[in-house]
């Protein structure tokens, strides 16, 4: 007999697993895989959750509360390196989605709306990331809330509304920064000024402007809207010959310099060198609508 209930809805699958097979062999990949969901199977039950199936390389469990549900995801993601280290398996990642919302039960599977927008928050992750919704982040407890970050907006099948997708922050050095620092080359050699390019507008910083604000709000003096984007969202200072952005925002911003090498700044301060893209909310990949080009010259 069919059942109305109301849950959160977690997907976690292994990232890359065809290619594990491609590389490794059927043998090893697969004792890998069985390995990664016997971990995420086992961190459901630890958190009071059931597993409805394994499809593939994929689990889909189910919890009563958000935070039992990010308990389990958080769980399975530490876990996983350290167990397939452990096991001498191969190197391998996991990427989990999760959406609360009413679901039929029958049997043993469930069905309904709730299930097509988890798996798509699984679809938008990458390794080692755990993607929910904006409905989601609201079912959490205060102090859960705050590890939360609003990362982009998707489509969902079924759905008119565009979905707000957040990312748990579950990495305690991820607190302040989800990518790599870059470490710019040249350190010793200062640049005159900073060149920054957004659509038809160019703006300088140097002796004569030391400082320029970009965000959504039409005073800034780079002005790009968006959904993740802050009313003022992020400022470009010359301090001492090194120009520094400074972040304001409530999503972060995202560099990336012609070599490809990326930084991600939120509540903070990082140097500019070369040149290459800025983000606000948001990775801008170059040829974006929404990347702002900078470039320093010395």
């Amino acid at each position: 007999m069919a059942k109305d209930l109301e849950v959160a809805i977690v997907f976690a699958d292994v990232v890359g697993s065809t290619q594990l097979y491609d590389k490794f062999g059927d043998t090893k990949a697969s004792e890998t895989v069985a390995l990664c969901l016997d971990v995420m199977k086992d961190a459901t039950y630890q958190y009071n959750g059931t597993v409805i199936k394994t499809i593939g390389d994929e689990v889909m469990s189910t919890f009563s509360t958000v935070d039992e549900a990010m308990g389990a995801a958080v769980m399975m993601q530490s876990r996983i390196t350290t167990e397939t280290k452990k096991n001498d398996g191969i190197p391998v990642s996991i990427r989990i989605g999760c959406h609360f919302g009413p679901v039929v039960q029958e049997q043993n599977d469930i069905f309904g709306a709730a299930v097509h927008t988890a798996n798509r928050m699984t679809s938008q992750a990458k390794a080692k990331q755990i993607v929910i919704s904006g409905f989601t982040v609201e079912q959490m407890s205060p102090e859960l809330r705050k590890q939360t970050r609003q990362i982009d907006v998707a489509t969902v099948r079924g759905r008119l509304d565009e979905v707000a997708l957040y990312e748990l922050v579950w990495q305690p050095e991820e607190a302040t920064s989800m990518l790599p620092t870059i470490e710019w080359e040249n350190k010793d050699r200062r640049a005159s000024k900073l060149l920054l390019n957004f659509r038809d507008t160019t703006v300088e910083v140097s002796d004569r402007r030391k400082s320029i604000n970009m965000g959504r709000a039409d005073d800034n003096d780079v002005v790009v809207k968006g959904n993740l984007i802050s009313r003022i969202h992020a400022k470009i200072e010359m301090r001492r010959g090194k120009f520094m952005i400074i972040d304001q925002s409530t999503n972060g911003t995202f560099i990336q310099d012609v070599q490809g090498r990326d930084a991600f700044v939120r509540r903070d301060s990082a140097e500019l060198g070369g040149e290459g893209t800025i983000g606000l909310g948001r990775t801008e990949e170059p040829g974006s609508s929404l990347a702002i080009y900078y470039k320093t010259i010395e």
